[in-house]
C-alpha cells in the first residue's frame, strides 16, 4: 500500500511547480491530470495503478511536446515512478497514454485545451 498523504504532497508541489511556467497546451493537460488524480486519489481501491497512469501520461505528453523536468520537477517525477513501480503486473493496461480522458469518469468533464 503506499502513502496517500505523502503522494498527494508530491502531487501537489509538482502541480504548483508546473503552473509556474509558461502556460502551453501541454502544461495546462499535465496540470489538469494532476488536478483530476489528487482529487481521485483518495477513493481509488488502487492508487498505485491510478499513478502508474500518471506518470506514464507525464513522460509521454512531456516527450511529445518537448518539456523538460529538471531540477525539483525531475526529483518529484521520479519519486511519483517509484510509488508507480509498486503496482506491480497490474500496471499494465491497453489504452492511449495520451488520451487525458482515462482519469475522468463518465460524467466528469475533461477540460479541452
Amino acid at each position: 500500500m503506499i502513502d496517500i498523504d505523502e503522494t498527494k504532497k508530491i502531487i501537489h508541489e509538482l502541480y504548483n511547480s508546473l503552473k509556474k511556467r509558461d502556460e502551453t497546451k501541454a502544461i495546462l493537460d499535465i496540470t489538469d491530470v494532476l488536478l483530476q488524480v489528487y482529487k481521485k486519489i483518495d477513493s481509488e481501491k488502487y492508487p498505485e495503478i491510478l499513478i502508474n497512469k500518471l506518470v506514464n501520461y507525464i513522460y509521454i505528453v512531456g516527450f511529445d511536446n518537448k518539456i523538460h523536468f529538471l531540477g525539483n520537477d525531475e526529483k518529484l517525477l521520479i519519486e511519483l515512478g517509484d510509488i508507480s513501480k509498486k503496482a506491480g503486473i497490474n500496471s499494465k493496461y491497453k489504452a492511449n497514454f495520451t488520451d487525458k480522458s482515462q482519469f475522468y469518469s463518465y460524467s466528469e468533464k475533461v477540460p479541452i485545451r
